[in-house]
């Protein structure tokens, strides 16, 4: 399958790129596709790809000695991930994972600083993406410092559930647990609680959010 031009000029480090520049880097890209639970890279090892998310959902997380999962991000179509290793070289900060079937560009990190090289509007780009992903690592510290597991769940819900859980990634209650830093069973209790108050409405394998302006109530209390 041919790299679609038109999604790389959408992507944000690809953002307003003429025709021919989008070429260029065009031909540094190639594909890969995993099928659900498939690892697309290991946590601590040399993997120097930057990867675009064509199509389904990757999780980023990390593990700990005692095999406690840290979900970090979900990322989605458009979306970015090993973004660090692929501009400094060293190792994944973080394991990725398909949560489905998953289509992805990648583009390694020395044909990355190539294209940088010969397009130097690309640089600013670069700092706007890595930026946001600063600003999101700042706000996952602050839900899981100061946010109670309630209000860490509704974000989470917010964030990830487009009206009902089958409408986006398949999310187990122990997926939701490894976003919010805690245990399945605190989120099961939260998600009952939440549905007690009107937020939202468990129908057995599926979640859907009927208020949506109280779970954003819950999520930032005044």
């Amino acid at each position: 399958m041919t790299v679609d031009l038109e999604f790389l000029k959408d992507s944000p480090y690809f953002a307003g790129l003429t025709p021919a520049q989008l070429q260029s880097v065009r031909d540094r890209v190639f594909e890969r596709s995993f099928d659900r639970g498939e690892m697309v890279s290991l946590e601590g090892e040399v993997s120097a790809t930057l990867y675009i998310v064509v199509s389904g959902v990757v999780k980023i997380f990390m593990t700990s000695a005692d095999g406690k999962e840290q979900i970090l991000s979900i990322v989605r179509p458009g979306e970015s991930f090993n973004d660090v290793p692929a501009f400094d070289g060293g190792p994944n900060p973080a394991g990725a994972r398909a949560m489905g079937p998953v289509l992805l560009y990648g583009i390694s990190g020395d044909d990355m600083k190539a294209v940088l090289w010969e397009h130097p509007p690309i640089a600013i780009n670069v700092v706007r993406t890595l930026a946001s992903r600063v600003r999101h690592l700042i706000s996952l510290v602050e839900d899981l410092s100061f946010k109670h597991v309630i209000g860490r769940v509704a974000r989470i819900l917010l964030e990830n559930v487009a009206g009902e859980i089958g409408s986006g990634p398949r999310m187990t209650q122990q997926e939701m647990a490894a976003m919010a830093g805690t245990a399945r069973e605190v989120v099961g209790r939260s998600l009952k609680s939440l549905e007690d108050r009107g937020a939202i409405r468990l129908d057995r394998h599926r979640i859907v959010i009927t208020d949506e302006e109280a779970l954003r109530r819950i999520m930032e209390p005044s």
